[in-house]
């Protein structure tokens, strides 16, 4: 009898489990999931960064939930990139098709074979070259501008390097963190940003020197309160990504959360970061129950030197 219930119990986890990944890797990667997964990790081919490299660590890493949502929010303080996330990226009317969009990059440029990484990033800078237009302020912004693209890369890096830091269960090592920050160049410089840091230390000084031109814009409130109060969700969805949205929050340099009217948060700060490990060991739990290590065990993923 005893055993019997064992038995219900772990079938009973495990489709919870697969119910779980399921849900997460279609948002992310969409009603395509399985092809798109071909495309990127079963294609055959070199790839830039190898298994063991810190930037395919971080991005393999569940702790990327909690930090898409933080680079979205420090992002959004920029007023010129803002303006072009809010005029063209449809990121209110179709916020999944956006968030499918930016996983395609993330992924395919880390973990893919380099000729498409190639094809992906030159069809971007196409697009790119063709947004423009004026923030709230009538101070015109294009897309293609390297000072925008830089701080983009910036914004996006060190989120991903902070909550896989603060949530990760294998964080890197401060060596390995420099690595990450001087790898993850490769295809921003690709993209047309420039400038560069190559370690922590200099990813935050150049973050801190940005400081001047970010503001609270109309649109960044709006960004922040769609993110955190009324995303797409209904349910049990809902209620999961309020965890990761604790989580991004908490990751938040103080002076970006206060410029956000995030500060008065009604969870205390420890409270969120320990929200934002109990979100990522979740998401981690539930994509294990979707993962084809097949597509991870290539012989020909070693990295160019080109």
């Amino acid at each position: 009898m005893e055993h019997r219930m064992g038995g219900r119990r772990e079938r009973l986890a495990a489709a919870v489990q697969l119910q779980v990944g399921t849900a997460i890797r279609s948002r992310v990667a969409g009603p395509d999931a399985d092809a798109r997964a071909l495309r990127i990790w079963g294609a055959p081919g070199p790839r830039w960064f190898p298994a063991d490299d810190p930037v395919a660590r971080v991005h393999a890493d569940a702790s990327m939930f909690v930090g898409g949502i933080t680079a979205l929010l420090l992002q959004s303080l920029h007023p010129l990139a803002m303006a072009g996330v809010a005029g063209h990226s449809g990121y209110k009317s179709d916020p999944w098709g956006r968030v499918e969009r930016t996983s395609e990059y993330i992924a395919m440029t880390t973990f893919g074979p380099i000729p498409s990484a190639e094809e992906l990033i030159a069809r971007i800078r196409g697009i790119h070259d063709r947004v423009r237009g004026k923030d709230y302020r009538g101070r015109p912004y294009r897309a293609g501008d390297p000072h925008l693209l830089r701080w983009v890369h910036l914004a996006e890096t060190w989120a991903f390097l902070q909550t896989h830091t603060l949530y990760s269960a294998h964080p890197l090592s401060p060596g390995d963190a420099d690595t990450y920050v001087d790898h993850t160049r490769r295809p921003s410089e690709m993209l047309g940003a420039a400038d560069l840091p190559r370690t922590v230390g200099e990813l935050s000084a150049a973050l801190e020197g940005y400081r001047p031109e970010l503001e609270t814009s109309p649109d960044a409130v709006e960004t922040a309160r769609f993110l955190l109060r009324h995303p797409p969700l209904t349910g049990s969805a809902r209620a999961g990504y309020g965890l990761l949205a604790a989580g991004a929050v908490a990751a938040l340099p103080p002076w970006a959360a206060s410029m956000l009217h995030l500060t008065t948060h009604p969870v205390p700060h420890h409270l969120q970061l320990l929200t934002g490990r109990m979100a990522t060991r979740i998401v981690a739990w539930g994509l294990e129950s979707v993962r084809d290590d097949r597509l991870f065990n290539r012989s020909d993923d070693r990295p160019s030197s080109e």
